[in-house]
Order: structure tokens, then sequence, then C-alpha cells
């Protein structure tokens, strides 16, 4: 009877003493009065197989408390402690996985590696997600309810690979977590029932779990309740508390609510305007990864205004954004490339830019390459691409690209030359892009193509000039001055070629100086008409400098002035105008035959 005893006593003496040796273990590590002595009885305790002492020295190598931050040995602990289901173990090893962890760390071997807490190694790839060993561990401390764990084996169910996803279990371990009053299970259920919330019913039930979530500090579910206030999904459109939202969010280093603030700050929008601490939040954003901060950096140094404009600055941020998948500022260099803007014109790193915006989706891409193609800018190789995509997309229905392949086809760019078939996609084009209406009014005026149609030709010109394109208004004001296929009407004409030379195309400056000059059915007011002779030949065009000559040469406006007419008749003559040469010779030969006191 005594020796039946026995085993049973020796038992609770041998846990008691383990608890105590724990307790003891933990005290000196927790209170500082002697964390090294403390660890060095947790390894003992973890040797002797104890699965908590062995989840906190791993958590001790993980954390690098005392010792060394140190990936496998804190793994190796962990995983030790897990395999006896220690529930904090089986949590921190499934978030581990779902990390990634790099191959060394799954072996048992004793050895140690250089910690991944320390700074990369160049070429350093971090490790996939593994959400296989991830939801079986946190299945484990699930089911033994522990709460985070809970939360942990819902996202994997509902955002993992697709042999192992499963909605519908997932939403039952968030709510198991929600129970539990768990924050990450209130921003987990918030944001399956976002994902797909249609109603205002839904995105209210969103809200809800989510601004638990929020008013316990988390940042994803302050930043998200900025969202839904900024958007006015489940509620009415609240900028200033979204602002607050953004605001609180950033402070915790949430990269896109930092990237929202800073703008935010940058104009003071339901915020008092600062600058500076709004390019400080847009950088960290940006340096945190988020490509739209960068690409509002770029802007913000490209453009000046708050900030003088610092352009090799401005390059780097959209460089960055670049790299980080943002397609508008892999554009942006491709333009400014082109058009030499800040940096060297470079042909084919305007090409190279172009090309990565469009892998990346950008709609405008395209078109950036076909000017590059039509100037003859771009490698044959990267012309039958462009060719070959704006085919395939004008195929699709998409009018734009029909538009660039049937100029490229009329002009012979990328491909083979063919009137024919480029009237048939510009007319396919015409239907909805204005730009289109003009070319094929053109090449239908012209007989390219097809027979001239004088009448159509112009009909869509016509089109064109009214939806305000200013080189079909300039073309179609010609025409009614013409009356080439249609009427003749100068009071028409003259309305167009303001709006034209409005929109600055030089000719039309100088058609309106000679309609006013006269011999047209306008008014006469060759005031008028000198005024637009000057915008026109300040611009360069020869006709206006020559007509400038002559104006100040006669006083046909009024004054006399052969200074100037002498100025404009030698800018003219400079670009071979004939007259402007006859005209300046018999100038000149008028003064030496004037008495000096004449001139």
């Amino acid at each position: 009877m005594v020796f039946s005893i026995l085993p049973p006593l020796f038992k609770r003496k041998h846990a008691t003493s383990l608890t105590s040796r724990l307790a003891d273990a933990q005290s000196l590590m927790a209170e500082g009065q002697d964390p090294v002595k403390g660890f060095s009885h947790l390894s003992v305790l973890a040797r002797e197989g104890v699965p908590e002492a062995q989840f906190l020295v791993g958590q001790a190598y993980l954390n690098g408390t005392v010792v060394p931050a140190n990936l496998v040995e804190g793994v190796r602990w962990v995983r030790r402690a897990a395999q006896k289901h220690w529930p904090d173990a089986c949590f921190i090893l499934a978030t581990l996985y779902l990390y990634g962890l790099p191959p060394e760390a799954e072996s048992e071997a004793e050895k140690t590696a250089a910690s991944v807490f320390d700074a990369e190694p160049k070429g350093f790839v971090k490790p996939e997600a593994n959400f296989e060993k991830s939801a079986y561990w946190a299945k484990i401390a699930a089911t033994q309810g522990h709460a985070d764990a809970q939360a942990m084996y819902g996202y994997v169910l509902c955002n993992g690979p697709e042999h192992i996803r499963n909605l519908e279990e997932g939403m039952v371990w968030y709510h198991k977590a929600v129970a539990a009053e768990c924050v990450q299970g209130y921003l987990g259920l918030g944001l399956v029932i976002l994902n797909t919330a249609q109603t205002d019913d839904e995105y209210k039930q969103a809200a809800r779990y989510l601004k638990k979530a929020a008013e316990s500090g988390l940042g994803t579910a302050l930043y998200l309740m900025g969202v839904l206030a900024e958007r006015g999904l489940g509620r009415p459109v609240d900028m200033a508390e979204a602002i607050q939202y953004y605001a609180v969010a950033a402070d915790k280093n949430v990269s896109s609510a930092q990237a929202k603030y800073g703008v935010a700050l940058m104009v003071g929008q339901n915020v008092a305007k600062d600058t500076t601490r709004g390019e400080t939040f847009l950088r960290r954003a940006a340096l945190s990864g988020d490509a739209e901060a960068a690409a509002t950096l770029g802007d913000l140094y490209g453009r000046g205004g708050e900030f003088p404009p610092n352009y090799a600055e401005a390059i780097a941020w959209y460089r960055f954004a670049s790299e980080h998948g943002h397609a508008a500022a892999s554009y942006t260099l491709g333009t400014l490339y082109e058009e030499g803007i800040a940096v060297p014109q470079d042909p084919q790193e305007a090409e190279r830019w172009f090309n990565k915006a469009l892998e990346q989706g950008h709609e405008g891409a395209p078109a950036g390459l076909g000017n590059l193609l039509l100037e003859g800018k771009i490698s044959a190789q990267a012309g039958a691409r462009v060719m070959k995509r704006y085919k395939e997309k004008a195929e699709q229905g998409d009018l734009l690209s029909a538009f660039n392949f049937g100029v490229c086809l009329a002009e012979g760019v990328g491909v083979q030359k063919d009137e024919a078939e480029a009237l048939k996609w510009l007319h396919k084009a015409a239907q909805g892009v204005v730009n289109a209406q003009y070319w094929y009014g053109t090449l239908l005026l012209t007989g390219k193509g097809a027979p001239p149609n004088l009448q159509e030709g112009r009909a869509w010109i016509e089109k064109a000039a009214n939806a305000g394109m200013a080189q079909a208004e300039l073309a179609y004001a010609d025409l009614l001055l013409n009356g080439e296929g249609g009427e003749k009407n100068h009071i028409k004409a003259l309305e167009f070629y303001r709006k034209a030379a409005d929109a600055g195309l030089v000719w039309a400056m100088f058609s309106v100086g000679a309609m006013y000059g006269g011999g047209h059915e306008v008014p006469q007011d060759r005031l008028a008409a000198q005024k637009w002779f000057y915008a026109a030949a300040q611009k360069g065009n020869a006709a206006a400098q020559l007509m400038l000559g002559r104006y100040f040469a006669q006083g046909l406006a009024g004054e006399h002035n052969r200074e100037q007419a002498k100025f404009w008749y030698q800018k003219a003559a400079a670009q071979n105008i004939p007259d402007a040469i006859q005209e300046l010779a018999e100038l000149t030969k008028q003064e030496d035959n004037l008495e000096p006191s004449l001139l």
C-alpha cells in the first residue's frame, strides 16, 4: 500500500519543482535582476523537455533578449514546444511560416546561422510564405482556444492558396476570435466583409468590426476606417474624420496612411497646411515602398511651387515609383526623356520607359511609343511590337488604338504604307476619336485610299473642329474661306481661325491677320491685322514677318517705322522669302537716296 502511493507523491513534488524553477527563471529575466542567470535556468529546463521553457528560450533567440538574435535557434526551440502542442509556440511558428522561413530554419541541426535580424546580405531573397504549415500549426493552437491563432487560422483559410482556401470555415474561426475580443479577429472579419461588400448595410457591418480594431490602435484598421469615411461607404462622406484616422494610422507607420496624410498636409485639406511635415510623411511612405507616394514626390519636386524645383530629386522619385510598379511614373519618365525635360533628350531611354509603362498597363504608353515611331526615333523591334499591340487592341474595339494604327498605315511608319487600309481603321476610330475625324476627313479631301470626296471630307473636319481640335479648326476655316466641299463663308472662317489662333496655331494667327487686312468679306481692321501678324511673326512665321515689314514700311496701320520695317524684312529674308529680300533692298535704296535730315 505504501509503495503504491509513492510514485504519485514523487510526481507531484517533481511537478511543483518544475513550476517553481520556471517561475524563478522567468522572475530573474522579467525583473532584470540577473537575466543571464535566468536564461541559463530556462535553457536547462528546455533541455529537460519543458515545453514552456522551450518556447521562452526560442522567443529569447527570436527577439534577441539576453542572447544575440538568431532565427535558426529561435525556430528550433519554438518548434520543439509546438510539437508538444504548447499554444503560444504553435501560434508563433504559424506566424513565422506565414512570414516566410529560410531553408536553414527548417533544419533541426544543432548549428547557428547568421541572424535574419541583421542587415540582409547582398542578393538576399525573402522566403515565400508557407500557408500549409502555417495553417497546420495555427489550427493546433486555435482548437485550444488561442484567440490570436484563431484569427490567424481564419486569415489563412480566407486568403491562402486555392487548395486550402475555405471562406466559410475561415469566417467561423474569425467569429471565434471576435468572441474572445481578439483585435486581429475584428480586423480579419471586417476585411472579409469589406472585400465582398456591395450594399450599404454590408459596408456598415464591415465598419463595425473595423472600428473595434481601430479603437484598439491597430494601424491597418485605422487606415481602413479613413478610407470608408473618405469614400462614404456605409456612411456619409466625412473628409475631416478620414484625415483624423489617416493621421493616427500614419504615426503607426502605415505607409498608405502616411501618403494620404502627407498629401492632406501639403494642401491643407481638413488640417492645418504644413508642407514640410507633408513632405516628411510622403517620404516615409515612399521609403516604405508606397509607389503612389513616391510618384507624388516626383510631381512635387518636378513642378516646384511650395518647394524649389529639384529635377534630380524628381527623377529619382519617379524611378523609385516605377520600380515599385507605378505605371504613370514610368510613362512620365518616358515623356521627360522624349522631350528632354530635366534630362538630356534620349529617344532610347524614352522608349525603355514607355515600354515599361506598357508592361505595367498604362493606357497612354502605346501612344507614347507611337509618337517615337512616327518621328522615326524607335527601334524596328519596338516599332513592330507597338504596331502589333495597336492592331490587337483595335481589333478588340479600342478606338484610340484604331486611330494610332490608321495613322501609322497612312504614313507608312512601322508597317508598309497602305492608305486604303488606313482609311478603314480611321473611319472606325472616327466614331469616337476627334483626331481620327480630322485625319479621316483629310484623307477623303485629298483622295488618299479612296477617290476624293470633298463634301464628306469637309463634314468630318467640321465635326472635329466643332469638338475643339485646333488643327481641324484651322483646316475647316481654310475650307470655309475657299468654299471647298461646301459653302464659302468668310465670317465663319474668321471665327474658326480665331479659335485655332487662340489655341496657339501660328498659321491661324497669320490667317486672322490676313483676313483683317482686307480683301475678304469681313470688316477691315488693320490695327487688329498688325497685332495678329506680330503674334505670328514672333513665333517665327516668315509670311507674318514679311507682312509686318510692309505694315511698318507703308504705315498700313497708321505707323511708319523704317527701323521696325527693316527688322522684320530681315527676319523674313533670313528665311529666304523672295519678296522680303526685294522689298528690303528697295527700302535700303530709298534710305540711301534720302537726305540725312529726313531719315
